[in-house]
């Protein structure tokens, strides 16, 4: 896979909950960390974000466990940006062990342009078009994830 490398680091020991591995809320700062990167990646940096008065806000966030990660376990994040429109941008975080080469868990998100004085969504440049564009076409080859779009559900309901 040819997906933009957007974070690396290590499970560290303030990270680690009572059951002796990472604990949840971590997985979403290494996500936070990731999906700041990508967003400097496609000229949503500070400097646009200054000069143009916005910022961005996720409007809905999913995440998978899919192997635990304990302390001390070198990490990696890939980011694939699955698609956009004039306001919103929707991509896909995966967060692997790095000398296991484990999948450990995944984040999709959906984030918002938004105004920061308006507080109100609105149009990216034609800029960051054009860049989310060149991302995509540069993937384009990538699979689907498997993970996208998932529900959270029992495959039985408990009896009424």
């Amino acid at each position: 896979m040819n997906l933009l490398r957007t974070w690396e680091g290590t499970v560290l020991p303030q990270w680690i909950d009572r059951n002796r591995h990472l604990n949840v809320g971590y997985y979403m700062v290494v996500f936070d960390e990731a999906t700041t990167r990508f967003f400097d990646l496609c000229g949503l940096d500070d400097k646009h974000r200054q000069r143009h008065g916005i910022a961005t806000f996720s409007a809905e966030s999913h995440a998978t466990y899919e192997r635990e990660l304990l302390e001390g376990a070198p990490l990696y994040i890939t980011t694939q940006l699955l698609g956009w429109s004039e306001k919103k941008v929707h991509y896909f975080h995966r967060l692997f062990h790095a000398e296991e080469g484990y999948l450990a868990a995944t984040n999709e998100l959906l984030s918002l342009h938004v105004s920061s004085t308006e507080r109100r969504t609105c149009a990216f440049a034609p800029a960051i078009l054009e860049r989310f564009q060149e991302l995509h076409d540069s993937i384009r080859d990538v699979p689907w994830p498997t993970r996208v779009g998932r529900v959270i559900s029992l495959s039985a309901r408990p009896p009424a």
